[in-house]
């Protein structure tokens, strides 16, 4: 069964992850930090949850998902930001935010188990979206989980009640330096390797925004698509898609 935002917030809390850390001064600048037991260095996920930029979501849901990746030997460092809803939520606050809890990745790197040949990082919806920006600023391979990739084509399509319109705080015609500093579509080329990840039955994230997308990208970005599958099936480490998602993230690091 298909799961769907209602799903993702009454889902039962995580494990707590091995340590919470701030990133910043700000109540929401920080993020959970977890780590698989084994006696190597870690390859690290910087992750970045979605929920259309709206305050009402936070990193409890993207846990799950963390989790998962570290039974697969991966690291991860769980990032909430400000969003809409919150002060200074909107553009550009929750993309420096995701830019600062990155930077101070490089931290973690220095006090734990990590590798710091082999850090990506990992977005879904509009999540995704602070990741592809962050991936250009930082030069890091990027994965996007049905990433809201085309802000401008979001925004025309919704309308000024959407998500985009209130995170960007108007309409394209209105702050059209908005949608050219914050659209990864409007960001090409990116400079990095990128694998978008939708699926085809995505009724919240249009696939055909990562099709147009990974074909203005080119060499840079590949699209796995994923037949039948919708918005959250992506996150689920209980759906048949889960080792499509593993897959994409391995094979950036």
């Amino acid at each position: 069964m298909a799961r769907n935002s209602e799903d993702v917030l009454t889902d039962p809390p995580p494990p707590a992850a091995d340590e919470r850390l701030a990133y910043g001064s700000a109540p929401k600048q920080f993020g959970d930090l977890r780590l698989p037991a084994v006696d190597r260095l870690l390859p690290l996920a910087v992750v970045v949850h979605g929920g259309a930029w709206k305050a009402m979501y936070n990193l409890i849901h993207a846990g799950h998902f963390c989790v998962a990746l570290g039974e697969a030997g991966i690291a991860t460092w769980n990032v909430e930001y400000r969003s809409v809803g919150d002060p200074r939520g909107p553009w550009p606050g929750a993309g420096d935010d995701v830019a600062a809890a990155l930077a101070f990745a490089r931290h973690l790197v220095e006090r734990y188990p990590l590798d710091a040949d082999r850090i990506v990082l990992l977005g879904h919806s509009a999540g995704g979206q602070l990741a592809l920006c962050a991936a250009k600023r930082a030069q890091l391979p990027v994965v996007a989980l049905a990433a809201v990739s085309d802000l401008r084509e979001s925004a025309e399509r919704v309308g000024p009640d959407g998500a985009v319109a209130r995170f960007l705080g108007g309409m394209p015609e209105e702050f059209p330096d908005r949608y050219a500093a914050a659209s990864p579509r409007e960001l090409l080329p990116l400079g990095v390797r990128q694998i978008l990840v939708h699926g085809d039955a995505d009724a919240d994230v249009p696939y055909s925004q990562s099709v147009a997308y990974a074909e203005a990208a080119g060499d840079e970005a590949e699209l796995v698509t994923l037949e039948g599958a919708g918005h959250f099936e992506l996150i689920d480490p209980a759906a048949s898609y889960w080792p499509r998602v593993v897959a994409a993230v391995q094979a950036l690091l």
